[in-house]
Formats: C-alpha cells, structure tokens, sequence
C-alpha cells in the first residue's frame, strides 16, 4: 500500500510571460497553477505515493481549475475547502543570462490566508497518513495561516506523523523578526527540516559563514556548524540543504548537504542550464521526502531528491514531471539527455 503523505498551503494562479519577455513586453500570459506545496504533492504523487493537498479555494471557476489541476497529476484534494473571495497570483517573469526572474505577488487576502482552523477536520486529514509538509510560506500568509499551520502540526503529532518543513523564507510576506517569532515556536513539532543558508538565517537567527551563492562559491564548512547549531535546538532529525551555485539565471551548480547528528554528506553536483527554477526547490523537498518515507537510507534519499530537482529545472511550470524511474536513470549516472527511442 503505497505511503499517505498529506502537504498543506497555498495554490496560487501563475500568470508568466511567453518565452523569456519582460513583463513591459508582454501582450498575454501562460496560464498554470503552483505552490510550495502543491509542487511537492504533484511529485509525490508522481513517484506513486498517496499524495493530499489541503487548503481553501474559492468556489467559483478559477478555483475549480486549481483544484482541476491537482487532480490531473493525481493529487487527492478531498480535504480542500471551498470558500472566501479569491485565489492568490503571481506573476513571473524568467530571465536569461545575468538577467534574473522576477515574480511580482497578487495574493493578499487568498482564501486560505483568511481561512480558520475550525475549516479543517485535521483528525480526518491525518488518519492513515505517514508524513505531512509544510513550508513557511503559509504562517507568513497570516496570522489565521499560522494558527492553521499550528493546528495542523498538532494533528500529525497526535496521529503518530513524520513531520517535514521547507524553511522558505519570503520577503515580500514578512521580516525576519517576525519569521523567528512564529517559526522558532513551530520547530517543536518538526523531524526534517529542510532550508537553504538565508532561510536558516532568516527564519531561525542562524548565520552561516563564508558563503556567497551569489559568486557562486560555497563555504561548506559555515553550513556544517550552522546544522550542528540546528539539530542541538531542536532536535531535528535530518537538517538538509540544497546547494545553490549562481553562475547566472541560465546556469547554476545543484547538490546538496544532509546532516543526521553524526554524519554529514554532500551529494553529487549537476552543472543545470535552467529552463524554469520556479518549483526547483520544491521537487527537491519531495525527492528527500520519497526518499525517506520510502526506507531509503539518508543518502540516497538526498541523491535523489537532488537529481530530481536538476531535472525539474528543465521543465516549465512550477510542477516536476519526472517519474520515479526517470529520477533514478539519472541517479545511476546516466545525464547524457540522449533522445529515448
């Protein structure tokens, strides 16, 4: 019987523009659906697992077409409820060469920001359930999406669930004063816990060292304390860290570092020509977590998270397309992208 893993957050309609205009070019948008957590239920469910998304949708079309879109990649979204005014959006523009992307949020006052716990049967959401994700992203919304997140925690915590974060600090919905706040309070509940070195920073105070992705260089030893630091705090029991190298928007270095309290372990790095980075860090979340709840051990679990996002970011859209297998063939070494015939 395939594992139960339960995400909850915000799904957002993406409006970009065609190929690689800028948002003053554009005369229409590419119309998709994403999430923080809506992209790693979409993986999971990929890779064959029993994947759930909650959340709260308008009822009215547009939100039906979001929840029409789990559905095709064979997200459950019988715990999404419907209600409050609107479906949060963003616009991205994707840049090219030292020209980054950009996303520009339309999502203040999303059905799911304005959302009360007791819109939730949590006990019903949890039953049977082996994991459940969250991110930052959703205490940011509002004070309503971080008493729902905590709610939602303690849930899973009752029903005996692996719980996992994605740090994802965001700028644009908080300052790192309040991040600390809500956050510090959240990891009580947390056994994985994933984030980068300015989500660390951000969200939870800690400051790493000599690291500068922005010269695309990587001090792994700043990374090392910072996740002793961690795991010391509050226990976790994985700190991981995608590691991003920022050549240019084009072209970026992806691996990544997985701490279990004695070991640390750096994965293998891909050299990735960026088609779409939005979701890239959501696909690998959802590679560590398939890896893990499906009893590989911690190293292969971040090997294949990791590959699964360097493909990911060859792929439009916020969602990861790639099979378990098509994961795996890369895992195994094959990254020659010849033609499969």
């Amino acid at each position: 019987m395939a594992k139960k893993v339960v995400t909850m957050g915000e799904i957002m309609l993406r409006l970009s523009t065609p190929g690689y205009q800028r948002f003053v070019q554009a005369e229409s948008f590419d119309v998709t659906y994403g999430g923080g957590e809506a992209n790693v239920a979409v993986s999971l469910a990929n890779y064959g697992l029993d994947a759930h998304f909650v959340t709260k949708l308008p009822d009215n079309p547009i939100g039906q077409s979001a929840v029409n879109h789990l559905r095709r990649y064979g997200v459950h979204t019988d715990h999404i409820v419907r209600g409050g005014d609107r479906i949060g959006i963003y616009y991205l523009e994707t840049g090219a060469s030292m020209r980054p992307s950009k996303v520009v949020y339309d999502r203040a006052h999303a059905a799911i920001a304005e959302a009360k716990v007791e819109d939730f049967n949590f006990d019903a959401i949890f039953e049977g359930a082996d994991w459940f994700h969250f991110t930052g992203i959703t205490p940011a919304l509002s004070a309503q999406g971080a008493k729902i997140t905590e709610a939602a925690l303690k849930a899973a915590k009752k029903h005996g669930v692996t719980v996992s974060v994605d740090l994802n600090y965001r700028k644009n919905l908080w300052t790192p004063e309040e991040a600390q706040t809500v956050m510090t309070n959240l990891m009580q509940y947390v056994d994985v816990c994933i984030g980068n070195e300015e989500d660390a920073e951000k969200v939870l105070g800690f400051k790493p060292g000599n690291t500068d992705v922005t010269k695309g260089e990587l001090e792994l030893e700043g990374y090392k304390d910072i996740f002793k630091q961690m795991k010391d705090k509050f226990n976790f029991k994985y700190v991981v860290s995608s590691l991003r190298e920022s050549y240019s928007a084009s072209d970026n270095g992806w691996s990544a570092l997985i701490y279990d309290g004695n070991e640390f372990y750096r994965s293998k790095k891909y050299d990735i020509r960026i088609v779409d980075r939005v979701g890239g860090g959501d696909s690998f979340a959802a590679g560590v977590i398939y890896g893990l709840v499906t009893g590989k051990d911690f190293k292969e679990a971040l090997e294949f998270g990791v590959a699964a996002s360097a493909l990911k970011h060859t792929i439009p859209g916020d969602f990861n397309m790639m099979t378990e297998a098509e994961v795996m063939t890369l895992v195994k070494g094959d990254a020659s992208g010849r033609v499969q015939r």
